[in-house]
This record gives C-alpha cells, sequence and structure tokens, in this order.
C-alpha cells in the first residue's frame, strides 16, 4: 500500500504530490461493495466507479445506455467500502454535455449522494468551461482523453487516438486546456505511448494510462478485464492476472454437480 494510504484517505494533492515524487499510482475499476473492498484492502490508490459497467455490469455494448441513476447506485456501493483509496465517479453520456448548469447539478450529485471524492468527464477544449464551473464549486474533476467511449461513433469504433501529428498535436493542447481548467489528474486512453509520454512530461498533473505506455504517471484498467471475469472483449492493454471466468465457472459446476448428486449439504453444512 502507498505512503497514503497508510495515513488515511488519498486526497488530489496526495495524488499530484505521487507525481512530484515519481511514485506511480495505481487506479482500478470497481462497481460493487464485495470488489470494492478488496480493491481498496489491496493498496489501490483510486478506485473509479467506470461507466464501464454498462458492459461489465449491466450487459450494454457500449457505456452509452448508462443512466446517472445507474452510476450513483454502483458509486454508493463502492464508497461504503473505500477506506483508503479516493473514489471517482465517471459522469455518463449526456450528464454534462447539455449544460454548465447541468454539469455542475450532476456533478454534486456524486459527492452529496455517493460520498464520491471526485468526478470523472471525458473531453478537451469543448469541456473546459465545464471543468473550471465544477471545479470552482470545490469538485475534484479527473479528465479524460484520447480515446474517449462516449464519443465512440463519432470516432468510428475503438480505435488508437493520436497517431495523425495533427490529431497528436490537439491531444496535447487538450491536456494542457484541462490542466488550466483545474483537473487534477486526466486519463489518457488508446493513445501512443510517445505523445503520452510527451503529454506527461507537457502539464504538471498526473497522467493516468491505459493503453498508454509505461512513462505515464499511473496506470487504469478495468477490474473485470485484469481479473479474467468478462471473456466477451479483451482490449489488446489488458494483461490478466489470473482467469478467474474459468476458476469461477470450475467451482459452480461442481456444486451443480454435488447438489444433482446429494452431496452438498453434507453434516458439516446444516443445521
Amino acid at each position: 500500500m502507498s505512503k497514503q494510504g497508510e495515513m488515511g484517505r488519498i486526497t488530489t494533492s496526495a495524488i499530484r504530490d505521487m507525481k512530484k515524487r515519481g511514485e506511480k499510482i495505481a487506479m482500478l475499476t470497481a462497481y460493487d461493495y464485495s470488489m470494492a473492498t478488496i480493491v481498496d484492502k489491496a493498496g489501490v490508490d483510486i478506485i473509479l466507479v467506470g461507466d464501464s459497467l454498462g458492459m461489465v455490469i449491466l450487459g450494454y455494448d457500449s457505456t452509452l445506455p448508462v443512466t446517472m441513476d445507474d452510476m450513483l447506485h454502483h458509486t454508493k456501493a463502492v464508497a461504503r467500502a473505500a477506506r483508503h483509496a479516493m473514489v471517482i465517479g465517471d459522469m455518463p453520456f449526456m450528464s454534462y454535455q447539455a449544460s454548465e448548469k447541468e454539469a455542475l447539478r450532476n456533478a454534486g450529485r456524486f459527492l452529496k449522494e455517493t460520498d464520491a471524492q471526485g468526478v470523472k468527464l471525458e473531453g478537451g477544449s469543448e469541456v473546459a468551461s465545464i471543468i473550471k464551473r465544477i471545479t470552482s464549486a470545490g469538485i475534484p474533476v479527473m479528465a479524460h482523453l484520447g480515446l474517449t467511449p462516449q464519443s465512440v461513433h463519432q470516432f468510428g469504433g475503438y480505435k488508437v487516438q493520436g497517431r495523425d501529428a495533427a490529431v497528436a498535436a490537439r491531444i496535447i493542447e487538450d491536456a494542457k486546456i484541462v490542466e488550466e481548467a483545474g483537473a487534477f489528474a486526466v486519463v489518457l486512453e488508446c493513445v501512443p505511448a510517445a505523445l503520452a509520454r510527451t503529454i506527461t512530461q507537457s502539464i504538471a498533473i498526473p497522467t493516468i494510462g491505459i493503453g498508454a505506455g509505461v512513462d505515464c504517471d499511473g496506470q487504469v484498467l478495468v477490474v473485470n478485464d485484469m481479473l479474467g471475469m468478462y471473456e466477451k472483449f479483451t482490449p489488446k492493454f489488458v494483461k490478466k492476472y489470473v482467469n478467474l471466468n474459468h476458476v469461477m465457472k470450475d467451482a459452480i459446476k461442481a456444486y451443480v454437480d454435488e447438489v444433482r448428486a446429494g452431496e452438498f449439504p453434507n453434516k458439516e453444512h446444516f443445521f
């Protein structure tokens, strides 16, 4: 566990200080109390309640159908579990794009109703005024650049962003813009490693990479992916640290077999 975790709740200032010291930031998603308890006790610095729950928890094909009610429901559960990690709630599609007023109201709901410590939203210059409005109200914001899943249709699919020089230059500029707007950190998703390195060296706030190389200040993965629980699709950047899908299926099959054979429960399992 990081030094911050040993001293209590990790804060935005602690995250910024980790960059200054060259200490890597470990971030994972979680969507329920049980998983968040495990992730928190394992020493993760930031728990993101990602709108990726639309796919790995709710079974949608993208993050777009996820609602504020969905996000608040799951963020409440995660926040009840986390004792050391900072909890960040992901603002779902159309919860902040319509107006600054609506964005501020929805961001505030994460802190007021779920006990999260901040929010994440996607976009660069086009959401700079929204980031500024939310942070001016005292709500920490994590930005998200590169492949932004809520814009998947605009991108024409889940594709690496920033291979073209003009697009790379825009992402670099966007990183500086979201920093100036008040974001305390920025996720860089599916951008070339060299570009992520340049961005990391160009801004004072931490970069959290996902498919963006080792030179980012930290890394994030979807917990269901790295534990091998979600088999519908595995991105190239995911490392499976264990294949729980197989472990869980084997355990459940053993249970089914024992129930059908009358072997469970036995004397030690009933009153």
